[in-house]
């Protein structure tokens, strides 16, 4: 039921390749931004980098048609941009203001767009799995082809309720692909430390549920993989699992100085496998573009992003009013 695949380059055009540098970079220089602005107080709370994982979201949002949804945990800010949602927006939210997707009350964890598909960051471990199962219950219902990417990471993989969900999505057969972001530390705990078996996608196999493992850092394959769970998904064959091994370069959240693991270890990483430089020189290589052409996607990103850190700080604090807006009573 579950297999570890040879990585198969899917066919790209230079175009589309330039569109995946162009999403993994801006969500690189939004991370960096966001980080620059929590360390000048001006985000508060938790704050969850995307930083060295922008191959996973930007491959699977390249397999996603109009209607699907997505749904994940509180390292979010990558998601929201990859299904188009708008800088501007999502910065403001970050920096609790009245032009952010939720009004400047929720934050880096809990903001949502009806428009984009987008259900949310959620801050409690594990959350958001039942919730995505639900998502595609919905659509299951209304006899549509909708599928619904739920994401979570190594260490949510532990928790009760993802297996709970598994059985469920798989009675009822629900169009729905669990993607397990795993970048090989939970909080602060290695995956080897945490985790009895070395593969998490096999845990679908005692319910039925195909999967694979995915190398998240390179953006083609995760298309790839991805293509196969959309087909099987709407074809009303049911769940799917993606384990898609990454890395992120920062601490699990601004607070953590990340000493569990060691700097030549990240330093390693970036070097030899960072998913944003892979597809530059595929690029080059490919004569798909020049470096004149990458300097320009450079600027203009840089821009996008300093635009949204303006139109933060220009925005409003959210009124007193709003404390009673989107409530129940």
């Amino acid at each position: 039921m579950a297999a570890k695949r040879a990585a198969k380059k899917p066919n790209v055009s230079g175009e589309e390749l330039k569109q995946y540098y162009r999403d993994m970079l801006l969500i690189r220089r939004f991370e960096e931004k966001a980080g620059q602005l929590y360390g000048m107080g001006l985000i508060g709370g938790f704050c969850h980098l995307y930083i060295g994982q922008e191959a996973v979201v930007v491959g699977l949002e390249a397999a996603t048609e109009e209607g699907d949804k997505r749904i994940t945990s509180y390292r979010d800010h990558g998601h929201m941009l990859a299904c188009g949602m708008d800088a501007n927006g999502v910065m403001a939210e970050l920096t609790g203001r009245e032009g952010g997707y939720s009004k400047g009350k929720g934050g880096s964890m809990h903001m949502f767009s009806k428009e984009k598909h987008f259900y949310g960051g959620h801050g409690i471990v594990g959350a958001q799995v039942p919730l995505g199962a639900g998502l595609a219950f919905a659509d299951k219902y209304k006899g549509n082809s909708r599928v619904t990417f739920t994401y979570f990471g190594d260490g949510a993989a532990n928790q009760g309720q993802v297996y709970e969900t598994f059985n469920m999505a798989a009675l009822w057969d629900l169009p729905v692909i669990f993607v397990i972001e795993n970048n090989q530390y939970a909080m602060g705990t290695a995956q080897a430390r945490s985790t009895s078996s070395q593969d998490i996608y096999k845990r679908g196999e005692a319910f039925g549920i195909p999967g694979e493992m995915v190398d998240g850092m390179d953006v083609l394959a995760v298309k790839d993989a991805s293509e196969r769970a959309v087909k099987h998904c709407r074809s009303g064959k049911g769940p799917y699992i993606l384990e898609v091994k990454t890395y992120r370069y920062r601490g699990h959240s601004m607070s953590d100085p990340a000493k569990y693991r060691t700097r030549e270890e990240v330093q390693k990483m970036r070097e030899e496998r960072d998913p944003i430089e892979n597809v530059r020189q595929m690029l080059l290589t490919g004569k798909h573009a020049s470096e004149d052409d990458l300097k320009a996607i450079d600027k203009e990103i840089k821009a996008i992003v300093n635009a949204s850190a303006d139109f933060a700080k220009e925005s409003p604090l959210p009124g007193e009013a709003e404390l009673w807006t989107d409530i129940y009573a």
